[in-house]
């Protein structure tokens, strides 16, 4: 009794879980169904066709439903995956997002310290006391120069620094501060020579003529020497130039370099009349030279016939050194000829190495044609296989489509009976065939593969004479090198490879 209640107990349990399920199934496919229109499906669907598993009209609600998801999937892919990467970037990091944040620090960091460095900077500071500026563009003016910003005074010292044989102007302060004195001694030197020059050509016009020359020569070496103290003297000023740009902190230093720049002016006009000076002394020494050639004429016919023999031996010595020249360009390029001939002719080991090429060029073909040898082989096989499945086939089919035929009569049996005999008797000559075939090749591969053992033989053999070979030759070559002790080994080395 008590039994009986415990399986009622059970089963009501059940009973009631089955109902609770079924209930919330219902819930749930009425929810569908009233979903679905929303979803403008164009299939009906009920709920007790989905509670019944009715295939029938659930299967294209469920295709649909498939096709819809699809096409949501591809309209919006792109956006979900979007957010998906925002929502994970906001609280991971991939190892190149560190790298760009680390290099981005570091790269911010640079850019702020050379803005940092760059900005402008105040040099220097307008006095109190001066004059009010009234106008905009007096103060714009008057701020940049505080700043530095000296540019139209920068552009006249550069165009003074493009005139031919002028000094820079912001060279002056180097000049006046160091070769001020230098060039002042110099000048008077040069005033002192030029009077002992005058008073000594009066006491020479009727002298050698080699006393004016070496005269001209003196002077014209002094010329050359101021000149390369005055290039020394420039680049001591450009040097200086650089260093004063740099250097310049106050407007003292502006005041300095405005007063050096108006003596600049004076020492270009200076060295300009010096030039001058210079070219109007060489003239007239030139002057003085022909003068004295004129008044020593019988001087200045040997001197004339002298310098025609000079000449002439000139000449000669000219076209003879042309000669030379056009006969050494020509051995040059003969010689030029045969190098590159003997280039061209490969060395021992560039024939080696050629060698070596070939012979894996020839191991690459030979792999390649042995592969497409065995692709052949594999279609051909393939194929008389393919030709006997399908001969096989049509014999099955048309054995099958003649039985019930065949059958009906015991004529008709018989005659199937030797037609199939036939059949039978041709597969088996084919076979034969084949099989005789079959044992061709192999006796074939056997001949070939003795062939091959005879020859691997030979190779061997072959190896062992060169290296018997080259071991004789060695022996020969040191009794030669032993008993020629006085001839150099290089003329008995043969080169046998």
């Amino acid at each position: 009794m008590r039994e009986l209640r415990r399986v009622q107990l059970i089963a009501l349990l059940f009973l009631t879980f089955y109902f609770r399920f079924s209930a919330i199934v219902l819930f749930n496919s009425k929810k569908i169904v009233s979903v679905l229109p929303k979803m403008k499906c164009p299939h009906r669907l009920e709920p007790h066709q989905i509670q019944g598993l009715d295939f029938i009209h659930i299967f294209p609600v469920i295709q649909w439903l498939v096709k819809r998801a699809i096409e949501t999937r591809a309209e919006m892919g792109d956006y979900v995956r979007a957010y998906s990467i925002s929502q994970f970037q906001k609280t991971h990091n991939l190892p190149e997002d560190e790298d760009f944040l680390l290099r981005k620090d570091k790269a911010v960091r640079a850019v702020l310290d050379v803005l940092d460095m760059y900005k402008p900077q105040r040099k220097y500071r307008r006095q109190w006391d001066t004059e009010e500026l009234l106008d905009e563009e007096s103060r714009v003016h008057s701020t940049l120069l505080e700043y530095g910003r000296i540019k139209t005074l920068m552009t006249s010292m550069a165009a003074m620094a493009n005139e031919e044989g002028k000094l820079t102007a912001s060279a002056v302060g180097q000049i006046v501060g160091l070769q001020y004195e230098e060039i002042k001694q110099i000048a008077s030197e040069y005033a002192e020579k030029q009077l002992e020059l005058t008073s000594e050509e009066r006491s020479e016009r009727y002298g050698p003529l080699q006393q004016h020359r070496r005269a001209v020569a003196t002077l014209n070496k002094q010329i050359q020497q101021k000149t390369k103290q005055l290039e020394e003297v420039r680049l001591t000023v450009i040097e200086s130039e650089v260093h004063l740009h740099h250097t310049v902190s106050s407007t003292l230093l502006l005041e300095k370099l405005r007063a050096l720049v108006s003596m600049n002016d004076n020492l270009k006009q200076q060295e300009q009349e010096f030039r001058t000076h210079c070219r109007e002394e060489m003239t007239r020494l030139q002057l003085n030279i022909q003068e004295l050639k004129s008044a020593s004429g019988h001087d200045t016919e040997e001197e004339k016939e002298r310098n025609q023999l000079i000449d002439k031996q000139y000449h000669t010595d000219r076209e003879k050194l042309q000669k030379i020249r056009l006969l050494m360009a020509r051995r040059n390029r003969e010689i030029a000829i045969m190098q590159r001939k003997l280039d061209e002719v490969p060395s021992r080991a560039e024939l080696t190495q050629y060698q070596k090429r070939f012979i894996e060029l020839y191991s690459l073909v030979s792999a390649t044609h042995k592969e497409t040898k065995q692709f052949f082989t594999l279609y051909n096989t393939l194929d008389d296989k393919k030709v006997y499945l399908e001969k096989e086939v049509n014999l099955l089919n048309s054995i099958h489509d003649n039985f019930q035929q065949a059958m009906s009569s015991s004529a008709a049996k018989e005659q199937f009976l030797r037609q199939m005999e036939q059949i039978v008797e041709g597969i088996k000559q084919s076979r034969i065939k084949m099989e005789k075939k079959k044992q061709e090749n192999k006796m074939r591969r056997d001949q070939l593969n003795d062939e091959y053992l005879e020859l691997l033989d030979k190779q061997r053999l072959y190896f062992k004479t060169v290296k018997e070979f080259k071991e004789v030759i060695t022996g020969i070559v040191t009794l030669l090198v032993s008993l020629h002790a006085n001839v150099p080994p290089k003329y008995f080395q043969l080169s046998l490879f």
